[in-house]
């Protein structure tokens, strides 16, 4: 199992065994990913799916609204749909209660795997800028460069202010631009130099440079850590 669908709790049978079968294999498929340090997109889904279990075990009126309905007919009065709530059931409803409570701390277990792994990344990233830094920084290059490869490859980033009710927070988007390997001399101010010219759009762009001490799995582990250690130093700037 790839992925686990987000309504995985109420979609189907309810049934205790029949969700745990499904939870246990979505969380080995997990497992198997993180024994490679392979940590993205499963450490944001579990992120996702856990806060959404917690969120249901605190507030069981949630569980209402988010299970599904039926459509039973069409008030014509009112031009609106009639939905009949499938989980009446108390009995469903304590299956649905169970699945939660063993479901958390399974979530919780891998999670706190994860995270273990994504700080050992992160501890053998460092983050530096390349050359001077411009004062808008909210854009510009980002190069990734790891010392088993004589490669660098170099992204172009944006980031964003996300507003949102509750809090805002900032994000970034990356595009890839091109993979360089530095000749003999050269520096990264040079390849930056270099940046510059080909796309000069960006005459004075922030640049940083993260570089990585061990190898890792670069799109699913490596670009994830580096864009955000890249998002809390602009945050932080």
């Amino acid at each position: 199992m790839e992925k686990l669908k987000h309504d995985w709790l109420t979609d189907g049978l309810i049934d205790f065994e029949y969700k745990k079968y499904i939870l246990l294999s979505y969380l080995q498929n997990v497992k198997n990913s993180f024994d490679k340090t392979e940590l993205y997109p499963h450490l944001a889904d579990l992120v996702h799916h856990y806060q959404n279990l917690v969120a249901l075990k605190e507030n069981k009126e949630n569980l209402t609204k988010n299970f599904p309905a039926k459509a039973e007919g069409l008030d014509m009065k009112k031009l609106e749909i009639i939905y009949h709530e499938l989980i009446q059931d108390d009995e469903i409803m304590k299956e649905l209660g169970d699945i939660i409570e063993y479901a958390v701390p399974m979530f919780k277990n891998s999670l706190e795997e994860g995270k273990e792994i994504y700080e050992f990344v992160e501890s053998n990233c460092e983050l530096s800028p390349v050359g001077l830094l411009p004062l808008y920084v909210d854009e510009g290059y980002l190069f990734i460069h790891t010392s088993t490869s004589s490669d660098t490859s170099i992204y172009r980033y944006q980031v964003t202010l996300i507003q949102q009710a509750s809090e805002n927070y900032r994000g970034i988007h990356v595009s890839f631009v091109e993979k360089l390997t530095k000749g003999i001399g050269e520096t990264y101010e040079t390849l930056k130099t270099g940046i510059i010219k080909k796309f000069k759009d960006l005459p004075n762009p922030a640049t940083f440079i993260i570089h990585s001490k061990l190898h890792f799995p670069f799109t699913p582990t490596l670009v994830p850590v580096a864009k955000r250690l890249l998002v809390r130093y602009i945050s932080a700037a």
